[in-house]
């Protein structure tokens, strides 16, 4: 089981859209899934018609009150497993800092789980915040994925985000976490900033960058408000479709290359 995190500090950058719709279109082409909602606000879970209750999330499971196989729920995809967020995890911030082991006490939990073999892939959508959930799930992760909306503004996120993965592969915290890719959101191909804003990602991080932008899509906002991926909500819209091209980014990258239902070139 390989776990990305799927992280960037500033809000609003497409990443629990990209944690929620990666999930689905990986389950959808045959992978083994587990996403882990570790935003106190739970949107991931939601967005997967998965509202928690109280005692659901992870929070017990890390202060060592339960364990992690009873989080684990089933969504409406075959192939896809959530663990879902419940704003009791805030309590974390709190509660972990006093231990000692707080920095690698997600990685202790999710190890077992990790030797099992019983998911290919698990992906972590993490709070947009600098404090103990994101670097735990950095201390976590073999891989980093960072979306990052189209604009100039995204660029300082992107520079801050990659100084903390590195800070987290440098500090012994975690050596092996690599930077996974760089997935361009919010994409409008119609203005010339937008355009820029992906050349200047490319040119620095060149195949870092994953091939296909998330284009700007009402569909994505619809889908949400109606607690479904991108691939049941409008499965021919231009938004699912790059999701699906990202998905066999992935797998190419992580696994046997893998083509997806649907999947055409822009």
């Amino acid at each position: 089981m390989k776990i990305i995190a799927i992280a960037n500090q500033k809000g609003g950058v497409g990443k629990t859209t990209t944690a929620i719709n990666l999930s689905a279109c990986l389950a959808n082409a045959g992978a083994r899934v587990l996403l882990l909602d570790l935003d106190p606000q739970g949107n991931a879970s939601s967005g997967l018609g998965h509202r928690a209750s109280e005692g659901q999330s992870l929070y017990r499971v890390l202060i060592g009150q339960d364990t992690l196989a009873s989080k684990i729920q089933q969504t409406r995809f075959p192939n896809l497993s959530i663990i879902p967020a419940q704003m009791e995890l805030a309590g974390c911030e709190v509660e972990l800092v006093r231990s000692e082991n707080h920095l690698i006490r997600l990685r202790e939990v999710l190890t077992p789980l990790k030797e099992t073999g019983r998911f290919d892939f698990l992906l972590i959508d993490c709070p947009p915040s600098l404090g103990i959930l994101m670097t735990s799930a950095l201390a976590a992760a073999d891989g980093l994925l960072i979306p990052i909306q189209c604009e100039y503004f995204g660029l300082e996120g992107l520079a801050r985000i990659v100084d903390i993965h590195d800070q987290i592969a440098t500090s012994g915290i975690n050596p092996s976490v690599t930077l996974e890719g760089i997935l361009m959101t919010m994409y409008d191909g119609r203005t010339g900033h937008c355009r820029a804003v992906v050349e200047e990602v490319r040119r620095a991080f060149t195949d870092l960058v994953y091939p296909v932008c998330i284009p700007r899509s009402i569909a994505v906002a619809e889908s949400q408000s109606f607690e479904k991926a991108l691939v049941e909500y409008d499965p021919n819209g231009k938004a699912a479709v790059a999701y699906r091209q990202a998905a066999e980014a992935f797998l190419t990258h992580n696994l046997l290359p893998t083509p997806l239902p649907g999947t055409r070139t822009p």
